[in-house]
């Protein structure tokens, strides 16, 4: 279990916060942002990832490039050339190493373990499109500001997910709403942080960049098949 989650997670990136502020002022801006969400159809942006470990006195710190699609395509990749990436498509997601010629696939239509579609949900919580989405899967725990960002901590309301992940956090700009950070908090104290740059709010994609097939020298293997 403790191999597959850091595997999955690796290139994420996949989100301490002050007094909890009332109720009506987390909704409005809960709300306006979802709203503002609704003219988001493409996304990219540069990622400085750091990943913060109990067993390591300084924290790993690994520069990216994301690109998104709704409703929930992505592409992330770590590295210049890229170390790892991971891909995600509707009915299934990539782990693929590109030096190792090794690739890990993760399905997410109907024939994938409903514990672990829920848990892999989660890795575009900073694009939920709507409220009914977003609290089908989490409770939100607080919103403060802080240094001209809004900073929202959800927890997963999946049990399975929570065994594993505590927290997701997530940063928004004041005024216009834009993704600035995202932060996932696992259960043994490890954290991964993702700070976004350069974004571009709706540039045209390539459908290529959401698509992959393993040359003949790639293993791929799937970690949750039974």
């Amino acid at each position: 279990m403790f191999g597959v989650r850091y595997s999955m997670f690796g290139v994420f990136v996949f989100l301490i916060f002050a007094c909890h502020s009332p109720a009506a002022d987390t909704n409005a801006v809960l709300n306006a942002w979802l709203a503002a969400q609704a003219n988001l159809h493409t996304w990219t942006a540069d990622f400085t990832q750091t990943r913060t470990l109990r067993t390591l006195t300084q924290p790993l710190v690994a520069t990216g490039h994301i690109w998104f699609a709704t409703p929930n395509r992505f592409r992330w990749e770590l590295g210049s050339p890229a170390k790892t990436i991971a891909l995600r498509n509707a009915d299934e997601m990539f782990v693929i190493y590109p030096r190792l010629k090794r690739a890990e696939k993760y399905p997410l239509g109907g024939s994938a373990s409903g514990e672990w579609r829920d848990m892999l949900s989660l890795l575009d919580a900073g694009f939920s499109r709507n409220r009914a989405d977003l609290d089908s899967r989490f409770h939100v725990l607080s919103l403060t500001e802080t240094n001209g960002s809004w900073q929202l901590a959800l927890q997963p309301k999946s049990a399975f997910a929570r065994k594993m992940m505590n927290e997701i956090r997530v940063g928004l700009a004041i005024n216009a709403f834009e993704l600035m950070n995202t932060e996932l908090v696992f259960v043994d104290g490890s954290r991964m942080r993702n700070d976004f740059t350069n974004a571009v709010l709706n540039p045209e994609l390539d459908e290529s960049i959401f698509d992959w097939k393993p040359e003949p020298d790639f293993k791929v293997t799937e970690p949750l098949k039974k």
